[in-house]
């Protein structure tokens, strides 16, 4: 069988190539050491919820805060001010990430694009129907879209720790994996669960969405008005009954791409914006969302039909991940849709598959949008955070092992 086609060099000069991959270098320190910062909380929330104190958790976070006055008023308790509102911020900055690598990045042409569209498709496909297979028809069956998520701090926490074992370029290729991952997400949370929806709110989002396109269509570089409109946006969307998280996105898609002067050396509001935002985001905002949100409890009566739910997204992220990802991948090489990551092995590309089974922020937060019942909601968030840590530790052990691993056949 003939050997797998990889991907060129990014670069035949060394200086051209560290330019061109300096913001992946940064991007991917940043995340990497967010992922040990949401790891410390993760287990922080954990020892919390199950000690003496408790109920002091679930007290600060149910805890009721009041915005605004009248009509205008958002009454909300502060576990939905992180997940409507701080984590509109985390959306955003994805959708900057997203639309960044569509114009200049690892999706910005079909060929580039092709390996990591194939393998987050299985990715996301596979996960979603091992689920159902254990809760299609049960109280579980709206969680299909929690094994679906990948979450990118960690799994590139994971890898960077690995060192040079692993190629730069199967990092780039797990960051593509990922974003578009999060681009599936993002289509999952605004189709799937959306409740009851306000017509006049979403005339309102969308009279502000355009408002923000004109805006961007005239020239403006200035934040003001983005953020102006974009707060509109936000409110009309969150009382709308669309995610209001969609929101973040729909802002992105809109922020300037192209600087006011073409010669190199000038970033683009984008990228401004991008860099700013992701240190806040990446230090502060994840790490309180799972400071909220990863402190279940062990404690307490077991609830009929959630064994399926937690059953389902363990056997999703940690079987269908990698399986989704590899099989995909090798569709797409070998019928010369696209090339290997340079200096891969389809070994590694396994070991990025597993690593991708390590679901925790997004899939903690579509766990939040699927289940009511805490019950189910406990039930989800202990398959995710046991799925994540086995996905974490057979990625880094397989990664590991491939180290000195020969460019081996498709």
């Amino acid at each position: 069988m003939a050997s797998p086609r990889r991907s060129p060099d990014p670069s035949g000069s060394p200086v051209l190539a560290d330019r061109i991959l300096l913001p992946f270098r940064v991007f991917a320190q940043v995340e990497a050491s967010a992922g040990i910062l949401l790891f410390a909380f993760a287990v922080f929330a954990l020892v919390w919820a199950n000690s003496s104190f408790g109920s002091s958790y679930e007290e600060l976070f149910g805890t009721y805060v009041r915005v605004g006055f009248g009509d205008a008023e958002i009454y909300k308790p502060l576990l939905l001010w992180i997940n409507d509102g701080l984590m509109a911020v985390f959306f955003l900055l994805v959708g900057l990430e997203i639309k960044r690598e569509l114009l200049s990045g690892e999706l910005s042409s079909p060929r580039k694009a092709a390996l990591p569209f194939f393998a987050a498709v299985g990715g996301m496909a596979l996960p979603a129907a091992l689920f159902l297979a254990l809760n299609m028809g049960g109280a579980g069956e709206s969680g299909w879209g929690i094994p679906m998520a990948t979450d990118i701090a960690f799994a590139l926490a994971v890898i960077t720790a690995l060192g040079p074992r692993v190629p730069l370029s199967l990092k780039v290729f797990l960051t593509a994996v990922a974003i578009v991952d999060d681009l599936g997400a993002v289509l999952v949370i605004a189709l799937f669960y959306t409740s009851d929806v306000s017509s006049q709110a979403l005339v309102v989002a969308a009279s502000a969405f355009i408002g923000l396109v004109m805006v961007n269509r005239a020239g403006f570089r200035s934040f003001l008005p983005y953020g102006l409109l974009g707060l509109v946006l936000w409110v009309a969307v969150l009382k709308s009954g669309v995610h209001a998280t969609v929101a973040g996105v729909l802002l992105a898609m809109t922020i300037p791409a192209t600087p006011d002067v073409e010669p190199d050396g000038f970033d683009t509001p984008l990228e401004i914006l991008e860099h700013g935002l992701h240190p806040w985001v990446a230090y502060l905002i994840l790490p309180l969302f799972a400071l909220a949100n990863a402190g279940v409890t062990f404690a307490g009566e077991a609830v009929p039909g959630a064994m399926p739910i937690t059953l389902g997204i363990v056997l999703g992220l940690v079987v269908g991940k990698p399986i989704g990802i590899a099989v995909f991948s090798w569709i797409a090489v070998r019928f010369g849709f696209a090339d290997l990551p340079h200096g891969a092995s389809w070994a590694q590309v396994w070991g990025v598959g597993v690593l991708c089974g390590i679901g925790f922020t997004m899939s903690l937060f579509i766990g939040g949008l699927a289940f009511e019942d805490p019950g189910f909601l406990r039930a989800s968030k202990i398959g995710i955070l046991g799925a994540s840590a086995v996905a974490g530790i057979l990625g880094a052990a397989l990664l590991a092992r491939t180290r000195n691993a020969p460019m081996s056949e498709a």
